[in-house]
């Protein structure tokens, strides 16, 4: 496996930012704020890297995986990298306990056993497996291998912890995941028809060239027991954060450089609707009334792959119809809240905004 395709999918992307902006020079980036109140959001501070968000089915907790080996992560060491609970109500922050317990029906046969310690988690997804009723936490990873590991969640006391239970290996790598009740998956990866291209022969790596063109550099893929497949249709501008509604009738995922949010039929198997945002939409989540929270950067800006980028971000609200968008915040003017925003996710009457590098969450107040 050559150097290139042992980087994250987010080191990948900082490094094509070096590489199409160059090393800018001039006033080191604003410093974020400070935690606590400011304004009308909350800066919640603890984390690294807090790229994707979950929350437990009792509401109490998000499930928080810290990706701290992108950028703004250099000098940390793999260890900060881990599943994490953080408790709403305490406003904390405790890594998740994970035991070894593989089982035949979850995950690929030749997966080669638990990654362990080495796990560095980028996007997750947390759905209720049939007929077992199994709570399952799908989360792509890149630490020692390119896979989707498959954990249960559990609950013990009031707390929870997880079971591994199987993986898929990939040679391309992922950038998120939609688990499917059936035990299955849909998942994005987002630059697999630019990873290998060859050098311009100026230094350059040709994927690196295109990452942020808003051109077709990767596709989403469907995985069930038979193996893996690409979703035709797919091929787009960095394919990045997918959902999947509940009866695997549709999944919604982005197109991260094109700005754009696709909704994906996959028994037609074809978009059959899509919405021009003015931001880079990265995950998404459901609301609790079904439609879907889009989360993202306004630009690439900065040296993101050696310090935090400091771009604006916004949410909105987009209808799982024909994905008529509302805003929901806007940082303009708020100052250095979070750097990287990748995720936004509702728990009651509140929006937590997790990021791909930095220290730290927002919340701010919402009701659908």
């Amino acid at each position: 496996m050559n150097s290139m395709v042992k980087l994250t999918v987010v080191a990948l992307l900082g490094a094509a930012l070096a590489q199409a902006q160059g090393q800018q020079k001039g006033a080191p980036p604003t410093p974020p704020l400070p935690c606590g109140m400011q304004g009308d959001a909350e800066v919640i501070c603890g984390t690294r890297g807090p790229e994707d968000l979950e929350l437990t089915p009792d509401g109490k907790y998000l499930i928080v995986p810290q990706f701290v080996t992108g950028p703004g992560g250099a000098g940390l060491g793999s260890g900060a990298n881990g599943l994490y609970l953080f408790d709403i109500a305490q406003k904390t922050f405790q890594k998740l306990v994970a035991t070894s317990e593989p089982l035949a029906d979850w995950g690929d046969s030749r997966c080669p056993g638990p990654v362990g310690e080495a796990l560095a988690p980028h996007g997750t997804s947390l759905v209720r497996r049939l007929p077992s009723n199994k709570m399952q936490l799908y989360v792509v990873n890149h630490g020692m291998r390119e896979s989707i590991e498959m954990f249960e969640l559990l609950r013990v006391a009031d707390t929870w912890e997880l079971a591994w239970h199987g993986c898929v290996v990939s040679t391309d790598p992922y950038n998120d995941v939609a688990a499917l009740a059936d035990g299955g998956f849909i998942a994005t990866h987002p630059d697999a028809l630019t990873r290998n291209a060859p050098s311009d022969g100026k230094g350059k790596q040709g994927g690196a060239n295109l990452l942020t063109s808003g051109q077709p550099t990767g596709f989403m893929v469907r995985w069930a027991r038979g193996g893996e497949g690409e979703l035709q249709g797919t091929r787009q501008g960095y394919p990045n954060g997918v959902v999947a509604t509940p009866d695997a009738r549709f999944a919604y995922y982005n197109a991260w450089t094109a700005k754009e949010v696709h909704k994906y039929d996959l028994r037609l198997q074809k978009d059959v609707a899509v919405i021009k945002l003015d931001f880079m939409p990265d995950n998404l989540t459901f609301t609790k009334k079904g439609n879907l929270l889009a989360a993202g950067i306004k630009g690439l800006s900065g040296d993101c792959a050696g310090q935090p980028c400091r771009e604006g971000f916004e949410v909105v609200v987009l209808d799982s119809g024909k994905l008529g968008q509302k805003k929901v915040y806007d940082s303009a003017g708020k100052g250095a809240l979070i750097s990287g925003v990748s995720v936004a996710l509702q728990a009651g009457e509140s929006v937590y905004i997790g990021a791909f590098q930095g220290d730290r969450i927002v919340k701010i107040k919402w009701k659908e």
